[in-house]
């Protein structure tokens, strides 16, 4: 299956998807693509040493978003993409990718949705004081996080916490869960029928290993 990543900033989950393919973890998969709105970006430098095309653009050149996500949905459509996957896109997706793409979209998010959706959600919950927060991973639709999810992993907050310790907890827990949830999908694993998804895998974990401090 043909996959393109969608990201914004350091590209730590990019990373993850591309090492799990290099070892075999995710199997029958390839990234094509790389989507980045931000030239600065850290995940441009990963994708060039992984040798995977990027298309890099700048929102403020377009007059509106149905027109840089048309000029994406082309590149998109030329490099045969068939899974889209927003690892840290900090934008909301609009019409023109989501009728193409619908049901073929995926997002992670740092927090156990419905709980602290949008733009930092891990500083969220450290100021709430939750004790448990965690990770969504989730169909896309035209909301913010609020797509059908498909797989939600728990992360404890321990009473030594800072806003830091809790945020390496949650990303290296991104990191297993992500490639493994693309797998699902590539596998053909992943029933979506309205906001149920059911995943056709018995082996699949659901809840993960609770990481102790």
């Amino acid at each position: 299956m043909k996959i393109a990543v969608f990201a914004s900033g350091s590209g730590s989950n990019f990373a993850a998807i591309m090492e799990a393919i290099q070892n075999g973890a995710l199997t029958g998969a390839e990234v094509e693509l790389l989507v980045c709105d931000k030239p600065e970006a850290y995940v441009v430098q990963r994708a060039a040493q992984y040798e995977v095309p990027v298309f890099l653009f700048n929102a403020k050149d377009y007059p509106d978003k149905p027109s840089f996500e048309r000029e994406i949905l082309q590149r998109l459509e030329n490099a045969g993409v068939e899974l889209i996957v927003l690892a840290g896109y900090m934008r909301l997706i609009g019409d023109t990718l989501l009728k193409a793409y619908g049901g073929r979209m995926i997002n992670l998010h740092p927090s156990l949705l419905p709980s602290f959706p949008g733009k930092d959600a891990i500083g969220q919950a450290f100021r709430y004081g939750v004790k448990v927060t965690g990770i969504t991973v989730h169909f896309v639709d035209e909301g913010m996080d609020t797509g059908p999810i498909i797989v939600q992993r728990p992360v404890p907050v321990y009473g030594k916490d800072d806003e830091t310790a809790l945020a390496e907890r949650i990303h290296r827990e991104e990191h297993r869960l992500l490639p493994q949830v693309v797998q699902l999908l590539v596998s053909g694993n992943v029933r979506l029928n309205g906001r149920q998804v059911q995943i056709e895998a018995e082996d699949f974990e659901y809840s993960g290993g609770v990481e102790k401090p």
